[in-house]
C-alpha cells in the first residue's frame, strides 16, 4: 500500500517526528497523480510549486522545534466547489470563469490552521445537483474499483483521490449525499455532520449544504470533524459543542442502541440486493455488539415537501449561482434554471416553512422510536459511467431512475440536518464497494463516530484498496 493510504493524523504525527518529510509526502502524492490521472480524473487543476513550497515551509518549522498542529504538512485536495483565495473556482462549468477567487471560503482556513498542505482541485458535477461526477468542462471522473463505473458525486474527485492515494483524506461537500454515495462507490468513510457543525458564510440550499471529508481510516473522521467544526464568528450561527473532542469517540465505549433497520427506499424507488446486504452486514455486526436493530418504518418527509425542496429551492440557488455565461451550462443545469422562474417568493416561503414543520416531526423521532437508522447509502451500487449525466441532459423531466437510486436514503439526512456516515462493508459480485449509512439524531456525531469505529476493524476496510492501485 501507497504511503498515502495511511492515516493522515499519523502521517503528521511521523512529520513532527522527522520519520518522514512533508516534501516527501507531497512528491509521492505528484508522483500517484501523474502517473494515475490520465486514467481517473480526480483531480482538475494544481500547483505542484505551491504545494511543494508549502510543504517545505512544514518541514521548516518542524526543524526548528516549533509546535504544530494536528495535520501539519498532510496534503489535502479542495473540491473544485469550494474557493480557495487565487485558485480558480469554476463550479466545474463552462459558463463560468476561472479567474483567481478573491477570498477562501471558511472551511479552507480551517484546513490550513490544521497544517494541510492544499493539494489541487477535484472534480465534482457542475454546480453539484449530480450524483456523478462528470461535466462538460472538465470530463469524466473514473472509479478506481473499476473505471467503466462512476465513483458517483458530487465529491466524486475528492474520492477518487483518497481511494486511489494522492492523499490521505479529502474535503469534500454534502447538499443531498454528495460525500456519503462518492464514500460508498469507493470503499471510504464519509460523514455528513449536522447542520451547523462546520462553519459557512452562506448555507446554501436553505442550510441543507455541509462541508465536510472524505476518508479512510475513522480516527482521520473524527480529528477532520475537531478541525472543521470549531466555531467561526464570521458563520451565522453554530451547532452545539460536543461534550469532548470527536477524536476521544474513536474506540470509546458506549451503550447499547436501539437502531431502526429502513430497507425500503423513501422515494420508492426499487432497493437491488446488494444496496440490501451492505445494510444487512453492518445490522449484523451491530447486533453482534451488543445492540438491538429492528426493521422500522419512520416518516421521512411527504411527497410534496420533498418536490419543495427539489423543484423550488435546490432550483432557486442554482438560478442564483453566479454564471458568467449561463447559457454554457449543461442542459440539466438550465432546465433546472429555467424552472425556478416558475416559482415566486411566496412559493419559495411555502416550501421551506413546509421543511421546517415537517423536520420538526421528522427529528423527534430519534430518542423516541429509535437511537439511530440503518439503511443502505445508496439503493443501487455505481453506475456506469455517462448514464446518469446523459440521462438528465436528455430528458430532465424523464423518471431518471438511476440518480434516484442514488440519492434515495441520503437526501432525507441533509433536509432535516441530521449527522450521517457512509461505512464501507460490502464488496458486489462485480468487485465494487457497497456501503452501509448510518443516520444520528440532532447533533449526534459523537454516537456515529463511537459506533462506526467499533466495526472498523471487523469489517478490514482500513486495508483494503482498489487492486490496481495499491
Amino acid at each position: 500500500m501507497s504511503l498515502l493510504h495511511e492515516s493522515a493524523v499519523n502521517l503528521a504525527a511521523r512529520i513532527r517526528r522527522r520519520e518522514i518529510s512533508s516534501v516527501e509526502l507531497v512528491t509521492e502524492a505528484i508522483a500517484r497523480r501523474d502517473r494515475f490521472e490520465p486514467e481517473l480524473n480526480a483531480l482538475v487543476w494544481h500547483d505542484d510549486e505551491a504545494s511543494l513550497a508549502a510543504a517545505r515551509e512544514a518541514d521548516a518549522l518542524v526543524a526548528r522545534g516549533d509546535d504544530v498542529p494536528v495535520f501539519h504538512g498532510v496534503p489535502v485536495p479542495i473540491k473544485e466547489l469550494t474557493w480557495v483565495e487565487g485558485q480558480p473556482g469554476t463550479f466545474a462549468s463552462l459558463g463560468v470563469s476561472d479567474a483567481p477567487r478573491p477570498v477562501s471560503d471558511l472551511v479552507v482556513d480551517q484546513l490550513q490552521k490544521a497544517g494541510f498542505v492544499l493539494f489541487g482541485r477535484s472534480n465534482s458535477p457542475e454546480a453539484g445537483p449530480m450524483s456523478v461526477t462528470e461535466n462538460q468542462r472538465f470530463g469524466v471522473t473514473r472509479n478506481p474499483w473499476d473505471p467503466r463505473y462512476s465513483p458517483a458525486g458530487s465529491s466524486g474527485g475528492a474520492a477518487v483521490a483518497v481511494a486511489a492515494g494522492y492523499a490521505p483524506v479529502a474535503q469534500a461537500t454534502d447538499g443531498g449525499g454528495s460525500i456519503r454515495m462518492p464514500a460508498s462507490a469507493t470503499g471510504l468513510v464519509g460523514l455528513k455532520p449536522s447542520r451547523g457543525r462546520v462553519p459557512t458564510r452562506i448555507p446554501g440550499w436553505e442550510h441543507s449544504i455541509t462541508d465536510g471529508a472524505i476518508t479512510r481510516h475513522m480516527i482521520d473522521t473524527a480529528a477532520m470533524l475537531d478541525t472543521l467544526s470549531r466555531v467561526d464568528p464570521r458563520a451565522p450561527y453554530a451547532a452545539p459543542a460536543p461534550e469532548r473532542p470527536f477524536v476521544e469517540e474513536v474506540g470509546a465505549q458506549g451503550p447499547a442502541r436501539r437502531i431502526g433497520l429502513l430497507l425500503a427506499a423513501p422515494n420508492g424507488v426499487p432497493v437491488e440486493p446488494e444496496a440490501i446486504a451492505a445494510a444487512t452486514a453492518l445490522a449484523e455486526a451491530l447486533e453482534s455488539l451488543g445492540h438491538h436493530v429492528e426493521p422500522v418504518a419512520p416518516f421521512l418527509y411527504s411527497p410534496e415537501a420533498v418536490m419543495g425542496f427539489l423543484d423550488v429551492i435546490v432550483n432557486a440557488w442554482l438560478w442564483a449561482t453566479p454564471y458568467d455565461e449561463p447559457e454554457r451550462a449543461e442542459p440539466y443545469i438550465q432546465a433546472r434554471r429555467r424552472r425556478a422562474s416558475d416559482f415566486g417568493a411566496a412559493d419559495y416561503a411555502i416550501a421551506a416553512s413546509r421543511l421546517y414543520a415537517e423536520t420538526a416531526v421528522l427529528t423527534a423521532q430519534w430518542g423516541r422510536d429509535f437511537d439511530l437508522l440503518l439503511t443502505p447509502t445508496m439503493a443501487a451500487p455505481p453506475p456506469l459511467v455517462g448514464t446518469v449525466l446523459a440521462e438528465a441532459n436528455e430528458d430532465f423531466a424523464g423518471p431518471r431512475v438511476a440518480e434516484n437510486q442514488m440519492v434515495a436514503f441520503t437526501a432525507f439526512c441533509n433536509i432535516a440536518g441530521l449527522p450521517a456516515i457512509s461505512l464501507p462493508v460490502h464488496i458486489s459480485e462485480l468487485g465494487l464497494p457497497v456501503g452501509a449509512q448510518l443516520v444520528g439524531g440532532p447533533f449526534g456525531e459523537s454516537e456515529l463516530i463511537r459506533l462506526a469505529s467499533s466495526v472498523e476493524e471487523y469489517f478490514g476496510w482500513t486495508t483494503r484498496v482498489p487492486p490496481r492501485f495499491p
